[in-house]
Order: structure tokens, then sequence, then C-alpha cells
């Protein structure tokens, strides 16, 4: 008789209380940043609220942006809450480029007005400002929403930081008193905001969960548990829990992900034989196998047109990616061949480059592949690095890594720049993806 596993599992809606959050450590910063300073916002007829300092939050963003150098708040020359009390040319002696001010009201029917100016210094004038009301529990989005404004107003970027993300957790819980086994390792499926705040438990399992990927419509995810004893496939609602299971064949059921027009699922499936590729279109779950190859074809990426994919496949006899259309015929083409280990492809939005692990030797890192020149770019150190995934606005890559012993997340801009680190007090925490932005 087959052995019954063990089982405990929760579900909690997105309002279900956080389990730890994940801190930031800058770890490399951009010499050519611009300076900005971001003056403490005022607080008017309610108490400021620490952990949704608006300007504070600000801050933060910028930094992690790599894109700006704000100046610490210790080294304010000024603190200026109204455009008349802006000195531009005092800021433009300390070198500063652009200021932000603003503040946060209490209204008389207990909704909060957030309001922020940005000036330009060299120009002494206010080059944007924006006005949002909001609720209490709203802030910290709003703070990520003027963040956006900022970046996408002097730097073209596209928002990215008034999003979500979505990783998995793990803790060796206490062993059993009297027993010399070590306790069972508990995993947990998170969202969270993108600087680590606000994480929400989406599922709590004693056996491992695997490959989050966002629907864009960034109210789904889809993964895989293995709850059951072996890997199945759930496309899982973060707003009501009700989570569906999808794919449950013999063998290998992984590696699933959304096609950005949100009509089909592509994922790994060895119950015809080898692992290939297959396409689920969701509106009646019909299966299609695109990939039929003695080799090992898994981890899917779509390009942004939902027409193809890239996948990494060991037909060369060591792991490369290769491309495929989805349309009935189509034949792989490879894309990589500098190395002899490329594998795990994140598609930029722009489809115009490949984010991917490069091994050499004992080393793998996070690197770039360019589409149009052909040309591949490493952007981390390594020596663990795995699970790349871009931004919504392409400008950085979140992925996971290993530091002091640990499995912690990390993220880079997509020139490589900037890097910075989200750890866990603890536990340790992998199998990162980015939510789409709404």
């Amino acid at each position: 008789m087959k052995r019954l596993l063990a089982i405990s599992i929760l579900f909690f809606a997105a309002v279900s209380q956080s389990w730890a959050v994940l801190k930031i450590d800058i770890t490399e910063g951009v010499e050519a940043a611009v300076p900005i300073a971001v003056v403490p916002f005022s607080w008017r007829g309610v108490a400021k609220i620490q952990d949704a300092d608006v300007s504070a939050i600000v801050t933060s963003d910028l930094a992690r942006s790599g894109q700006f150098a704000p100046l610490p708040e210790q080294d304010l020359i000024a603190r200026p809450a109204t455009p008349e009390q802006v000195d531009f040319k005092t800021w433009r002696i300390a070198g500063i480029d652009h200021l932000v001010i603003g503040s946060v009201t209490r209204q008389p029917d207990k909704t909060l007005k957030v309001e922020f100016r940005l000036f330009d210094i060299l120009k002494a004038d206010q080059s944007l400002g924006y006005s949002f009301t909001v609720q209490l529990s709203q802030l910290r989005s709003v703070a990520h929403r003027i963040s956006d404004h900022i970046i996408e107003h002097l730097t073209g970027l596209k928002p990215a930081f008034d999003s979500r993300i979505t990783y998995v957790t793990t803790q060796q819980n206490k062993a059993i008193p009297g027993s010399n086994k070590p306790g069972r390792i508990s995993y947990r499926l998170q969202v969270a905001d993108t600087d680590g705040f606000n994480p929400q438990t989406l599922l709590t399992s004693n056996e491992p969960i695997m490959s989050p990927s966002w629907s864009p419509d960034g109210k789904q995810l889809v993964y895989v548990s293995f709850e059951l004893g072996k890997p199945e496939i759930y496309i899982h609602n973060i707003f009501t829990g009700v989570r569906s299971k999808v794919s449950a064949f013999k063998g290998i059921n992984g590696a699933p992900v959304w096609s950005p027009d949100g009509k089909y699922l592509a994922m790994t499936l060895s119950k015809d034989g080898n692992p290939d590729i297959y396409i689920m279109r969701l509106k009646d779950k019909m299966l299609r196998r695109l990939t039929t190859h003695w080799s090992i074809d898994t981890e899917a990426s779509w390009m942004p047109d939902s027409r193809s994919l890239v996948f990494t496949s060991s037909r060369s006899g060591k792991p490369q990616l290769y491309t495929i259309g989805i349309q009935p015929g189509a034949r792989a083409s490879r894309l990589t061949f500098d190395g002899n280990y490329n594998a795990d492809p994140t598609v930029s939005p722009d489809g115009k480059t490949i984010g991917f692990v490069h091994g050499e030797g004992n080393s793998y890192r996070i690197a770039v592949y360019h589409l149009d020149t052909r040309h591949m770019e490493i952007l981390t150190d390594g020596p663990l690095d795995e699970s790349p995934e871009y931004a919504p606005n392409g400008g950085m890559l979140i992925y996971a890594t290993q530091f002091d012993n640990r499995a912690m997340l990390a993220a880079v801009s997509a020139d490589g720049r900037h890097k910075y680190r989200l750890r866990l007090e603890e536990g340790e925490v992998r199998e990162p993806a980015w939510a789409p932005i709404q």
C-alpha cells in the first residue's frame, strides 16, 4: 500500500498575515547616477507613519533604480515645504540636479491627500507634480507610484516599483523534542511589494513549491507544487485564494509560464517520453506539443508577441538556448553558442534581449543575450545565480543567489552597473517573479 504523505497546507487571501519582510542591501552603485534630493514630506493632521514614510520610500526606490544618487537626509542643506521656499541657487551650488518636496494631509473624510513636486534645479523650475487621494492602507503604493512618475519623467523608463514580486521561502522547523532528526522544511509561496514590504502568504506546504509565474493581469499565479508527492501545476488567484489544478500527468509537470496575451500556458511535460515543451490553451485546456526530441527541452519563456518561445535544450549535448514558433510544424533554432552552459531564459519586455544563466566551471552567473548583435554580456558575479526575471520596465533583473551560504534574492540593472540583495533575517528565499504593472 502506498505510504500516505503528511502534508500541511494552508491557503490565504491577500489579507493574510506576513511571515517575514525582505531586507534590502545595495551592494553596487552607479558612479554616474543623477544627484537628487528628496525632502521629508510634511504631515498635516496625521502623525507620520514610520512604515509608510512616503519620502523615505521614494528615496529608497530612486536609489534601487540605479539611475539616481539620493542625498542622505542628514546632508540636506534645507527642508523646503512649498515651492516658494525652494532656493534654486543654493541647491545648484550643492551639486543637486533635481529636488522633490511633498506633503501628506488628512482630509475631512479621513482619506489622505498626497502631493509631490519635482523641481529641475538647473532650469530653476517645477518639472512635475501630482496629487493623489488615498486610504491609509494605500500610502506605500502611492509612494511607489511617485517614484515611478519621477523615474519615467527623468529617464524614460516605464514604471516598475508600484508592482509586486512573488517568491518561495524555506525555513527549517525545530526538531521534535527527543528526536535526533532535524525538523521538516516549511515552504511558503509569498507575494510582496518590490521593496520586500507587505509580504503575504498564499500557500504553506511541507513539500516544495516551484516556478511561480504571473498572469498578464497580475491577478493569478501559476506554479508547481509537490504537495501530493509528485509535481503538479496549479493556477492560484491571489485575491480570492481559489486555485485549480491544470496539469497532473505522469512524470514531469514543470516550468509553467503565462503567455503575454493571457491565452496560453507553456510548460514542460514528460508524459509522452522525454521532457518537451507543450502549450495549453486556457479557454478549453487543449494541450499541444511544441518540441519532439530525445533531449531535455524545458524552461520556456515567451516572446512579447506570444507567437514564439525561447527555451533551454540539451540537444547539442549541453544546455543551450533555442527559439521556436508556436505554429504547427515550427522548428527550433539555436540561439547561444558561447560556452557549455546557457539556461533558464527570460525575455525582456521589448523583446530585444534575453536574460539567462551562464555557467563556467563551478560558477553560474546572470547574463544577457542581445538579439540584434548576437552578443552576450555577463552581469553578475556568481557563484550560484539562477532564476532571472525581468522587471516589467526591462530596467532590472531579479534573480536568486547564494550569499554567506544562504539563498536570497538579488537584482541587477540591465547594464550590470547597479546591484542589490533582498534577504530574510531567518530562512531562505528563491524562485522570484516580478508582476506586471497594472
